[in-house]
C-alpha cells in the first residue's frame, strides 16, 4: 500500500460511487424507488465529518437501471433529493450527484471506469483539482476512473486480498465509509 496523505482540506474534493458505498447494493436489483434506498451503517456520520473536510463533495454513479427500462430519469432524481435531504438534516452535503443511465456494454464515455463524470464535475466546478481528489468505492471500476484522472483511490472492502491484487488501482482499503471517515478525521 502506498504512503496515505493525511493534508486533506478545502482544497481537496471527494468523489463517491453510490450503491455499495453509501446505500446497500441491492443483489441483482437495482434501487427504483427511495423506499428501496438503505444508508450503509455510519454513513450519514461520514458525510457529516467529510463536509468538514473537503472543499466539494460529489457522487459518481452508474444507474444502467434506467438504460434497461427498470425505471426512469425522474425517479432517480427523486430518489437522489431524498438521499441528499437525509444527508443536509445530518449535517452533511453533497455537491452535485452524477449519473450514467446507459447500459455497461455501451461503451458510454460517462459510465465509469471511463471518465466522462469526473469532467463534467470538472466543469461545474472549476477549483477541482484532480491531483487533489480523492475517489472513494466498492468496484475496480471505481478505482479505475480515479486513476484515470490522476485521483487518489480508497477502496470498500473487507477483503484485503483485492488491495494485494491490484496495487496500481488501489492507494488504501478500508471496510467502510465511517471507517475511513474517522481515520482521516483522527489524523488531521
Amino acid at each position: 500500500m502506498k504512503t496515505f496523505p493525511t493534508n486533506f482540506d478545502n482544497n481537496w474534493t471527494l468523489f463517491i460511487d453510490r450503491d455499495g458505498v453509501i446505500n446497500h447494493r441491492l443483489v441483482d436489483d437495482y434501487v427504483k424507488k427511495s423506499k428501496d434506498f438503505k444508508f450503509q451503517e455510519g454513513v450519514l456520520n461520514a458525510l457529516q465529518i467529510f463536509n468538514l473536510i473537503f472543499g466539494k463533495i460529489v457522487i459518481v454513479t452508474n444507474q444502467q437501471g434506467i438504460g434497461k427500462g427498470l425505471m426512469t430519469e425522474d425517479e432517480l432524481h427523486s430518489i437522489h433529493q431524498d438521499m441528499i435531504h437525509q444527508i443536509k438534516n445530518n449535517k452533511g452535503r453533497i455537491d452535485q450527484v452524477y449519473f450514467c443511465p446507459d447500459l455497461k456494454e455501451s461503451g458510454s464515455f460517462y459510465r465509469k471506469p471511463n471518465i466522462g463524470m469526473g469532467l463534467k464535475a470538472k466543469k461545474d466546478f472549476k477549483e477541482i483539482i484532480f491531483k487533489k481528489s480523492l475517489m472513494i468505492g466498492d468496484s475496480l471500476s471505481d478505482m479505475i476512473f480515479g486513476k484515470k484522472l490522476g485521483m487518489k483511490t480508497v477502496f470498500i472492502s473487507d477483503n484485503l486480498s483485492k488491495a494485494k491484487q491490484y496495487p496500481e488501482l488501489i492507494d488504501f482499503i478500508s471496510k467502510s465509509l465511517i471507517d475511513f471517515a474517522k481515520l482521516i478525521n483522527n489524523n488531521r
